[in-house]
């Protein structure tokens, strides 16, 4: 798994958590839909952290809970 796919699937289970949709996490936080629906469909390669950050804040969580999981601890480095 890389980085792009783990980011997608950490919003997609925090939003199924908290009984919300992408377009609600998209309007909580002031992020674009299109965005939204970028990272959560690994269009968007590169997220900037202001942006997952405003997604953090509109799931009312810290950014360091969205990274605090084994997934990211795991994470083998990416070359390109």
């Amino acid at each position: 798994m890389n980085i792009t796919q783990a980011t997608a699937e950490r919003f997609i289970e925090l939003c199924a958590e908290k009984g919300i949709t992408i377009n609600k996490l998209a309007t909580l936080s002031g992020v674009t839909q299109s965005t939204v629906s970028d990272i959560v469909n690994m269009k968007s390669k590169n997220i900037g952290i202001v942006t997952i950050k405003k997604l953090c804040d509109g799931l009312d969580i810290t950014i360091s809970d969205f990274f605090d999981t084994k997934v990211f601890r795991t994470l083998e480095q990416e070359m390109y």
